[in-house]
């Protein structure tokens, strides 16, 4: 099993086995704490070899700055098979639409992958303060 990809983004859908993104990001800028981010996906696209077919269940959890669990976990499950000798291998998709995710302060979150206790792949998250100093955004003029 291989991760192809791993990404926070704005919106996602599996459509039949094609993986549709948009808005792939990784950090966040809020004006003040805690913060709800109205929407966001969380995306994962495997491929599987015949090797690894089966039902594969996976943890997927969402860890704070401090190093603690800041969601319950997720627990999606993939069943792999292979229609014929032929087929070299298969991909499954992963998407989570996670609505008012509410972030309590700044710092680097981790979206941690696990299938039977191993960590797969990690997707990280900043979170900073917006510094309206720093912004390049101007009065109208």
């Amino acid at each position: 099993m291989t991760v192809q990809l791993a990404t926070l983004c704005d919106s996602a859908s599996d459509y039949s086995g094609k993986l549709c993104i948009l808005g792939a990001f990784d950090t966040l800028c809020a004006r003040e704490f805690p913060v709800v981010h109205p929407h966001c996906s969380l995306v994962i696209r495997l491929m599987f070899e015949p090797l690894d077919s089966g039902h594969h269940a996976f943890i997927i959890r969402c860890i704070d700055p401090a190093g603690q669990e800041c969601l319950p976990p997720f627990d999606p499950a993939v069943d792999v098979s292979f229609p014929s000798n032929f087929v070299p291998f298969v991909t499954r998709n992963i998407v989570l639409n996670l609505q008012r995710l509410r972030i309590e302060r700044q710092g680097v979150y981790r979206w941690v992958l696990e299938l039977a206790g191993n960590v797969l792949f990690t997707i990280p998250l900043r979170v900073t303060l917006f510094d309206e100093s720093r912004s390049t955004i101007g009065p109208a003029g």
